[in-house]
């Protein structure tokens, strides 16, 4: 979350991406910080995959993740 607002507050577009578990922790952070980034989150757990895995989900978010940094 820092670093999106880093990001942000230097002109350069940021998308934070985390697993499901931790929706409500990323909306605190964004709340105690005053900072609503885009966010995308994609299924959990992570740590336990296989690479296929991984690639498929990062395919799953890839456009919305693109979307969310283009503002489209």
């Amino acid at each position: 979350m820092h670093d999106i607002a880093d990001l942000e507050g230097r002109g350069i577009p940021g998308v934070g991406v985390a697993s499901t578990e931790f929706v409500l922790a990323a909306q605190m952070q964004s709340r105690s910080l005053g900072f609503d980034p885009a966010m995308v989150f994609v299924a959990h757990p992570i740590q336990d995959r296989s690479d296929a895995e991984l690639r498929a989900l990062a395919d799953s978010a890839v456009d919305q993740i693109i979307r969310s940094i283009s503002g489209k």
